[in-house]
């Protein structure tokens, strides 16, 4: 299980609407100037979050993106699967290219369970309004 840029610039992006008041939409522009982050590839990033129920899109009078739900209902693992895909807790951090369930690495099942155990629960109780609360103090 490695991240991707994507994730990363999810995150960033998603961290700029945490700290908006609820339903507050903003152009998609205007989330990538204030994360210093490509707006065409957070564009794309964007539609993958959508299509997750992370953010929703509004393309009438009042344009852009907003949560879905509040900060603190939106879980960390919600918005790695609506980016990463739905096999993100089935990758190898070792041998991507070479492991897979039906033809496993050496480390395949001791990764396996510490991924079930550990790293998917904390994906699961950490929530955006968690990172945006670290993020405060970082920026």
């Amino acid at each position: 299980m490695k991240l991707g840029r994507e994730s990363e610039y999810a995150i960033e992006g998603l961290l700029v609407l945490a700290t908006k008041p609820p339903g507050t939409m903003m152009l998609l522009r205007d989330i990538a100037d204030a994360r210093k982050v490509p707006q065409t590839f957070l564009a794309k990033i964007f539609q993958k979050l959508t299509r997750g129920g992370v953010v929703v899109s509004s393309r009438g009078a009042i344009r852009g993106y907003a949560l879905a739900r509040p900060p603190r209902g939106i879980k960390v693992k919600d918005i790695f699967l609506a980016v990463e895909g739905p096999d993100l807790f089935d990758r190898c951090i070792f041998w991507s290219d070479r492991c897979a369930e039906d033809d496993p690495c050496p480390m395949h099942f001791r990764w396996k369970a510490i991924k079930q155990n550990i790293i998917a629960e904390l994906m699961e109780r950490t929530t955006l309004a968690d990172l945006a609360k670290g993020s405060r103090h970082k920026r």
